[in-house]
């Protein structure tokens, strides 16, 4: 991974490099894992992206990990999702455990209780790959801005080089 962002990097024109990956089962071996701090998922999170920018040491870099699944940006379209399954209890599970959780960037990273585990759980023959995006399109980019404090991070620190 380190060879191709050093790659990319080279290019004077390139303004902002940024990566898109689960926070959930990221390698043990990379950058800032092995020295997570003590407490919650964002302070965790955001240490490994800190590590791993330094690693890099580029400006231009934006890491980013999505906390703690790419699905939780699905739990922050849960009303979409719901519309798009013709299933209004599953906006109301949704709901539920954003709430319990403190927002969808939250919801519980058990094995058993991931986003996606939950979502497989409500949404029987669940398409990650369909309908997920499908939903998240529908709700366009300010609801998981809204939502999902982590995410909007990211995007003002995309914004903030450009």
């Amino acid at each position: 991974m380190y060879r191709e962002i050093k790659e990319l990097l080279a290019s004077p024109r390139l303004a902002v490099l940024t990566t898109l990956f689960d926070y959930y089962g990221f390698p043990s071996d990379a950058p800032g894992m092995a020295t997570r701090p003590a407490g919650t998922a964002t302070g965790k999170v955001e240490h490994v992206e800190e590590a791993l920018r330094t690693a890099v040491g580029d400006h231009r870099f934006v890491p980013h990990l999505v906390q703690h699944e790419l699905e939780s940006w699905v739990f922050a379209a849960g009303d979409q999702l719901a519309l798009l399954r013709d299933d209004p209890a599953i906006a109301e599970r949704i709901e539920q455990d954003c709430a319990e959780a403190g927002g969808p960037e939250l919801v519980n990273d058990d094995p058993k209780n991931a986003p996606s585990k939950r979502l497989a759980r409500y949404c029987p023959d669940y398409v990650k790959t369909l309908e997920g995006p499908l939903a998240i399109a529908d709700l366009g980019i300010e609801g998981p801005k809204a939502k999902c404090p982590h995410f909007a991070a990211w995007l003002a620190a995309i914004d903030a080089r450009i």
